[in-house]
């Protein structure tokens, strides 16, 4: 018996990388179909798929589907399964993206404007679209979204996981387009969508962006890791003894994510946490903790040195700036250009709700976000040539060479005053159990990085 569609929806979901709910039980409740985009076949448009967990929570996937009358071995790896549907008849459904055609129509779309109501393309004014003739190609670094690059002109990444309101990551291009912010990439347009939920209640929200495609750029994760493993192959050497030294870059870096929060806080304005709330992201650090030990049993031995830094942001008698942030920060959100660094996807952290995500926050938890991406580095490299002493300790070495550059360029000063170094390290060491509880559902053997520092903070404490 041929499964349903949904049954082969679930199964195609679990296997791919933007899918948040690996390792839970699930099922698919509802779909909704937008209009076509393409008249011709492949038949295309965006369905919203509707995802809820054996705990009644939901969330809602965009899923670009293209139906072919017969299967094409040429997209095997895009295949969803064989469709009776509706309006076409016997069909395969196939994952939209992969299928040149039907990338090639959401370009199209932006050169007509289309707007038919419950799918709309925006171009920013003055924006200068790649050519009709330039064909659309899946980026293979498929993250928590999907990007479909369009030649050297122009990438338009497509948000997987859905919700009801505006994405921080077009919300913060846009006004750093407009405020001419060199650290970015220039918005170029946006889909916008309208769906309905499961309860038939109507939800507008983003689905695409599409911005310029920076073509110098090399994706500052690819050149930590090379400096990484120049260190390790020399194994005798320190750091700053490597032709491939980092730390230059990472002082840059550190200048160039200061220079993003100045623009940010000028823009969006500049806060500060009440009491109330300063407990209140404490303890959600403590809820992360909790939920984390049951799901990563090892982090059981290091929770008392895990709450005694959240206990110490929970007291701090300074005030807590904060404002809009990135959200998400690490080196793979980072690009070196000719033109410097830039930051990229500022959707932030994709397990929060669109709420969390678009909320003020310490500049801090970017911080700390690159302080645990540099440790990530190191992690993987060690990985592929096999842990021991000499090469460990050459590892450590190169993770606390890039962290005082990083924090030498971002703040400008190496003094570091305890309310400081109190609330990057509990957000360092709340990234690092997101990290444990990430790795488990869905890179079991990278679980040892996150238990390292995990460790090293508990010490720390």
């Amino acid at each position: 018996m041929t499964p349903s569609y949904h049954e082969q929806l679930a199964a195609y979901f679990t296997s791919r990388r933007w899918f948040a709910g690996k390792g839970r039980s699930f099922t698919i409740t509802h779909v909704h179909a937008m209009p076509w985009l393409t008249s011709e076949q492949p038949r295309a448009r965006i369905e919203i798929v509707t995802v809820e967990f054996e705990d009644g929570t939901q969330e809602s996937y965009q899923f670009p589907v293209a139906y072919l009358p017969e299967p094409d071995a040429r997209w095997s790896h895009a295949l969803v399964g064989p469709v009776e549907h509706d309006e076409l008849g016997l069909t395969t459904a196939y994952d939209a993206v992969y299928l040149k055609p039907a990338a090639d129509a959401f370009l199209r779309a932006f050169h007509e404007r289309h707007d038919d109501g419950a799918l709309s393309f925006h171009v920013v004014d003055s924006a200068e679209l790649p050519g009709d003739e330039v064909f659309g190609t899946v980026m293979t670094a498929e993250q928590s979204n999907t990007s479909i690059a369009y030649g050297d002109d122009a990438i338009l990444k497509l948000f997987r996981r859905v919700s009801a309101g505006g994405n921080p990551d077009i919300e913060i291009h846009e006004a750093l387009t407009h405020a001419g912010a060199e650290h970015v990439a220039p918005l170029l347009g946006w889909i916008s969508g309208v769906w309905s939920r499961p309860d038939g209640e109507p939800a507008h929200g983003h689905l695409g962006m599409l911005q310029l495609y920076l073509r110098t750029a090399t994706d500052g994760w690819d050149l930590a890791l090379a400096s990484v493993r120049d260190l390790l192959i020399e194994e005798d050497l320190h750091p700053d003894e490597v032709g491939g030294d980092f730390a230059s870059e990472a002082e840059r870096l550190g200048e160039a994510t200061a220079s993003v929060h100045a623009h940010l806080a000028e823009i969006f304005g500049p806060g500060t946490l009440t009491a109330e709330q300063q407990a209140a992201l404490a303890e959600s650090m403590y809820e992360r903790l909790r939920k984390a030990r049951v799901i990563v049993p090892e982090i059981d031995v290091y929770a008392d040195g895990l709450e005694r830094h959240f206990e110490r942001l929970r007291a701090l008698a300074s005030a807590v700036a904060v404002q809009r942030i990135h959200g998400d920060l690490h080196l793979g959100q980072t690009l070196r250009t000719v033109k410097g660094w830039k930051l990229i996807d500022f959707e932030g952290e994709p397990a929060k709700s669109l709420t969390e995500r678009a909320a003020m926050d310490s500049t801090l938890r970017d911080v700390a976000g690159m302080m645990r991406s540099f440790g990530y580095a190191a992690g993987a490299t060690l990985k592929q040539f096999g842990e021991n002493e000499q090469l460990s300790y050459r590892a450590d070495e190169w993770v606390a060479r890039n962290r005082d550059a990083f924090l030498q360029g971002y703040f400008g000063d190496p003094a570091e005053g305890d309310a400081r170094r109190a609330l990057l390290l509990a957000y360092e060491a709340d990234k690092a159990v997101y990290e444990a509880v990430y790795e488990t559902r869905n890179r079991p053997s990278w679980v040892a990085i996150p238990l390292q520092a995990i460790h090293r903070l508990a010490v720390e404490s």
